[in-house]
Order: C-alpha cells, then structure tokens, then sequence
C-alpha cells in the first residue's frame, strides 16, 4: 500500500508553504526550539495573505512539528514529526565547463587551517591575540563613523575613502619615511586582494614571476592561479639571494618580504635591495613589496622600504591585519604612477569598494594618535612573549633546536638538530594530539630545503604563561619519541 499523505487545507499556495517550511525543519535547517518568521512577517515576504500562512502553520502543528505559546513566536517542537518527505533520486549533474583559471585554482593544494579544531596550546602564526585588540577605541571610532551624517547610502569610491588615504600619507611618512601623495594610496580588502589586483594587471598566462623561497603559500598560489610560471630563488638571513636574478626582460613580476622574509625572518640586505631596484629598473619589471608585519621589529633598527629607492618600479603593500585584527580585512597599497588609475579600475571590478564605516574608523584612529599608540603597545607586548618564547625553548630543547628570524616579526622559524625533514609531519600530528599546533616549514618550499625538520611558530595570539605551558608540554611531546619514521 503506497503512503498516504494528508494533504493541509487550502490552496496550493498554503500547500507548497507547509511543505516548504516542514522539509526545512526536518533538514535541520530550523532546529527544535528555534522560533520561526511570524505570519505576517512570512505573508510579506511571499506576497500572500496571512490567512494562507497561518494555515499552512496550523497543519505544521497538527502534525507536531511546531508548537505556540501564548503571545510568542511559533517554535519547532523538541520532538518534530515523523520524517515523510520523499525526496527525488537527484541525477548525476553533467561536469561543469570551467575556465582555465577555475582549473588552475582546483590544483592549487589548500593551505587554511581554520576549519582545525581549536587547540590549548596552538603556535598558529598570523593569529593575534583577541586581548590585544582595542576594543572600546575602535567601538568609539565605529560608532562615531555610523553616527555622522550622511545625506545618502551610496557605493563609495574604489580607490578607499579620502580621509583614510590621507591619513596614510601621514601615517606613512611618520612611520614608514614613505613620502607619496595620497591619490597613490588605494585601499584593498588585505593585503591578499592587493597580490591579486597586481597579477592581474602585471601578469599574463605564461609569463614569469620571481618569488621567494620558501614563499608566502598565498602569494604563490595568486601567481599560480593567473598562469604564471613561478621563478623560485632561495633565501637565507639576507633574504632572497638577487644574485640568482633571471634576465628582467623576461619577467613581469617580483615578490619579496624584505622586512622579515616569511617564513624565515631573514631581512634584505643593503647591496641585494639595490641589486633588486636596478634589475627592475633594466627590465619591465615591477617588484611587489609585502610588508606584512614590519610594524614589529625587536633588536634592529627600522629598515627602509625598497619603496624610498623604487618608487617608479614598486608596490606597497601594507595592511592592519597584524596590528588590529586580520577580521577587519582593511590593507592599503601605494602605487606607481602609471599604475593608479588602472588597480582602480580593477578594484571597482573586484568589489567596488572596501567597507567604508571600517575605513572612516581607522581614519579616527590614525587622525587622533591612538592607532599609532595602539602599535606601539601591542609592540612591547609581543616583545614580552618573543623573550618568553625564546627562553622557554632554548631551555627545554637547548642545542637539540636553531632558531631563526627573532629580530622582526610575529613568528620565528625552529630548526629541530636531530629530526629529519620527512618526519615533520609525524612531530606535528603528535604535538596535536597532545593539544599542541605547530607548523612545518617544509609545506612554504618550492625545492628541497634543510634536511632537518623545521616549524613556524607564532606566538602573538597567546599569553606569556600559555606559551610556556605549551612548550613544556611539546618538550614531553619531543622526548616521548613515539613519531619517529
């Protein structure tokens, strides 16, 4: 005997309504407990009476999917009705057709970890601490910014809000020595969106590209995805070797960290900047200049940006990710003049603009001192836990480790004496099991690096007494010598 469904009383409309809302709530899509829309709010936005859909609400709790309290909202009941639904058997769907670039981006391999479940002790590097972010200031800078007065809502312009811009060119000049007019300022959505706004306008599907190595994953894959074909040159502690610079004419493009080499904190040497400058300068080349998070500099002195002896042949990137939150996907770029107007044409096509309450914020907050104030703050409270992270590693491991990069930065790079690259893996997957996170090195390189294993660690995002607990606890990881290949 086939099934028999009640049908609800009413028209087809209320029918399509209640077999709408019961698959929704059967799909979990509308939890037990959860309050569904109102009926009028629902009659609304269908365009029907609310006769028709309290009638379809009426069959959902005769059924027992829902229930009604006095002077409150519908809710799905703690124990729905029976599942009834007969779903079609869905047919296999034909293989899209996809371009050569969503190709491309399918064989990039993926480098998030955000969907990892959380761990105690995690030496994730990019992460902040949500305790050093300015809470009250920038609720006053975002308040103030949604209070004033707007004769309208309207899309803003893509090069970034002017009073942000202009705020940079002096934030800039002070902090940086960059002295560039503020129409050369455009602001992006992070500093990732600025690396693909330039491959965009620099690079064509075949054309070469010069990059670290090891590199930033993101910037590679940008490269990658366009069609590039990624020029690798090896670093080491005066950052990329520009000895090994191929022919300018054949390259469109090249991106450095100079600041503090990611991952491994080397910083550019005085003689290898220049060499850079002028093999750009020989070529059609531009250089891209990443400066993630040189606000943080520990035992050196500020060093120039290649922008001062480059300004024809280099783009800024900068961005408040590591300062204020990477959550606020607020970054800036300084451009070449003849590159202005197109990256802004380009940048309307991306997302028209960046949100504009965000910008007038950070425009309040460098307008009044506090951002800077804010930086020098969170600078000395990373200071405090690089020292922290230093002494706890040196003394538990000694000389079984090397450590690399300390002077700049919000990471280090730790080189393991006794264990070999291949076991990396191995070492991290223990360390999570034990509620520990630690990175390999070895996923950011192109060619073979060091034969040992190394790990990027982050220590911004925790507190002086969690790193050290967290290194105790991957010491006892490390002596246990239970991962080993």
């Amino acid at each position: 005997m086939g099934h028999f469904e009640q049908r609800p009383r009413g028209t087809g409309v209320t029918r399509r309504i209640y077999l709408s809302l019961r698959e929704q709530i059967e799909s979990g899509i509308y939890k037990a407990g959860a309050k569904l829309p109102s009926s009028r709010s629902l009659a609304e936005e269908l365009g029907v009476s609310r006769t028709t859909v309290t009638a379809a609400f009426d069959q959902l709790i005769s059924e027992g999917y829902v229930q009604v309290r006095q002077g409150s909202k519908a809710t799905v009941a703690s124990t729905g009705g029976p599942s009834r639904v007969c779903r079609p058997q869905l047919e296999p769907k034909a293989t899209p057709k996809l371009s050569d670039y969503a190709r491309r981006v399918m064989a990039l391999p993926s480098h998030t970890s955000a969907g990892l479940a959380p761990l105690k002790h995690d030496f994730r590097y990019g992460d902040i601490a949500s305790a050093d972010f300015p809470k009250l200031l920038w609720r006053r800078a975002l308040n103030t910014a949604f209070l004033t007065y707007r004769e309208r809502l309207a899309y803003e312009h893509p090069a970034g809000n002017p009073r942000l811009r202009q705020a940079l060119e002096g934030y800039l000049w002070r902090a940086r020595g960059i002295r560039c007019e503020a129409a050369r300022i455009i602001i992006v959505s992070g500093s990732q969106q600025a690396l693909d706004l330039c491959a965009r306008v620099l690079v064509n599907p075949g054309d070469s590209v010069v990059v670290e190595d090891p590199c930033y994953a993101m910037a590679r894959n940008v490269m990658l995805a366009i069609g590039a074909k990624p020029v690798e040159l090896a670093c080491d502690n005066d950052g990329m070797d520009t000895t090994r610079l191929p022919d300018p004419a054949r390259i469109a493009l090249a991106y450095v960290t100079p600041s503090h080499q990611f991952p491994l904190g080397g910083v550019l040497s005085v003689g290898r900047r220049q060499t850079l400058i002028e093999w750009a300068s020989l070529g059609n080349a531009y250089v891209i200049e990443d400066h993630y998070d040189g606000e943080y500099r520990y035992d050196v002195s500020p060093i120039p940006p290649l922008y001062l002896s480059g300004q024809d042949k280099v783009v800024y990137v900068g961005t408040v990710s590591k300062t204020l939150s990477p959550t606020l996907r607020l970054g800036y770029m300084v451009v070449p003049g003849p590159l202005v107007d197109l990256l802004i044409l380009c940048k309307q096509i991306a997302d028209r603009h960046s949100s504009g309450f965000e910008q007038d914020a950070l425009a309040t907050m460098i307008e009044t001192g506090a951002y800077e104030r804010h930086v020098r703050r969170m600078r000395r409270r990373n200071a405090e836990r690089r020292t922290a992270f230093l002494n706890a590693m040196r003394e538990a491991f000694g000389g079984e480790i090397e450590i690399v990069g300390t002077s700049a930065g919000l990471h280090v790079v730790v080189w393991f004496n006794s264990l070999r690259s291949d076991e990396e893996e191995l070492f991290a997957e223990a360390a999570r099991k034990n509620d520990v996170g630690i990175y390999p090195v070895s996923r950011l390189f192109a060619a073979k690096g060091d034969p040992r294993a190394g790990f990027i660690f982050g220590y911004a995002s925790m507190a002086v007494e969690a790193i050290d607990k967290g290194v105790a606890k991957l010491f006892e990881v490390f002596q246990s010598k239970t991962f080993h290949a």
